[in-house]
């Protein structure tokens, strides 16, 4: 598990020094620097190189582009500092700057073995990025993913052959399961959550033969019976967006990391609050999450999680970030927002939360 994060000279980050913990929470209006840190992360994940210290700037993950783009442009120095406390042991990457290069070298050559061991390097991993695969007739498979890995794609394009592969899997950790479900299997599991945006629904997935694409349906309760079979194109955007995030979840190992990009994407207010309780549960359940939100009901949906006891305040805490402008330059900045036993903040900085209550005042 990442204890620790500093970054120094990446993006919008003149540096920052921040302690995290099993639920990580990224908020702040747009262009506030929340994604310059899930960047930093995932370079270092995409880099095939790194114990050479090498870091590929482009990849699977992300595109930063070259060493101009990834450098924090007011800075003085030559280089990028990414450092991480992770299971207990401090690990400094230090990256020169070459301003045409799209990859840049440290003096520091690391032991590939030490990366075995911590989450953001090994197969315990998953991203989902906010640009998710939406509704469609078919989706691919991959067997090197999924059953291999047992990844989703960074754009949850592998979640429908993911639950065609292990639907059928008991979930591992009991506080994820959900009381209305049929059963403890994944399958069932995924359909009781999703009925909290839809309810009644039921999942279908075909493996077609003789090709590498299977094809998924929805089913609704209609008293003891079902629906006809709907296609996704049919049902609009938001059970397909979400449906990767709740797989993931659900999923989860011990100890891995996961980071989720607007998992409130096209998701009404209600099914949003009960996303933030399922992402809640995952944390208390050993995942290490880092969430990128824009969305108070995801927010409250954890503070309520906290109220509830089902999950530990000490687990929990938010950074809203912020920029700051002086005459001479302009960075990115995370304040620390703790939870307490009621769910309360220990900080409401303005244009954080509650635009509800600030517009209806102007309605009045």
């Amino acid at each position: 598990m990442i204890s620790k994060i500093e970054i120094k000279n990446f993006k919008s980050l003149k540096k920052i020094n921040i302690e995290v913990k099993q639920l990580n929470l990224l908020m702040g209006l747009n262009g506030m620097g929340k994604s310059s840190l899930i960047h930093a992360l995932l370079v270092l994940r995409q880099s095939k190189e790194l114990s050479n210290g090498k870091i590929d700037l482009n990849g699977d993950l992300v595109e930063i582009g070259k060493g101009k783009d990834a450098m924090y442009q007011y800075s003085q120095k030559e280089d990028i500092d990414i450092n991480l406390n992770a299971n207990n042991s401090d690990i400094h990457f230090d990256f020169k700057y070459k301003p045409e290069s799209d990859f840049l070298i440290s003096e520091k050559k690391y032991l590939s073995d030490y990366f075995k061991s911590i989450s953001l390097f090994n197969s315990n991993f998953q991203y989902l990025r906010a640009e998710r695969t939406g509704p469609a007739t078919v989706y691919d498979t991959s067997y090197e993913d999924v059953v291999i890995k047992r990844q989703l794609g960074n754009s949850g394009q592998f979640a429908p052959f993911f639950l065609h592969s292990y639907g059928n899997e008991k979930i591992e950790f009991e506080d994820l399961l959900h009381e209305k479900a049929k059963s403890s299997i994944l399958l069932h599991q995924v359909e009781a959550w999703l009925s909290e945006i839809s309810p009644g629904i039921k999942l279908n997935t075909t493996e077609i033969p003789g090709t590498e694409k299977v094809i998924l349906d929805f089913q609704f309760e209609t008293g003891s019976l079902y629906t006809n079979r709907f296609r996704p194109t049919n049902v609009g955007f938001g059970l397909t967006f979400v449906l990767p995030v709740i797989v993931s979840l659900l999923s989860i190992k011990k100890d891995k990391l996961i980071i989720i990009e607007n998992p409130e994407s096209h998701i009404h207010p209600r099914g949003q609050v009960e996303l933030g309780k399922l992402i809640s549960l995952a944390a208390k359940s050993g995942a290490q999450i880092f969430v990128e939100t824009h969305s108070d009901h995801i927010i409250n949906g954890i503070r309520l999680s906290v109220k509830e006891k089902l999950i530990d305040k000490k687990e929990v805490c938010i950074f809203n970030f912020e920029k700051i402008t002086t005459d001479d330059e302009q960075y990115s900045i995370a304040n620390i927002i703790n939870v307490d036993d009621k769910g309360e903040l220990s900080e409401y900085p303005n244009n954080f939360m509650d635009e509800w209550s600030n517009q209806m005042l102007k309605l009045l």
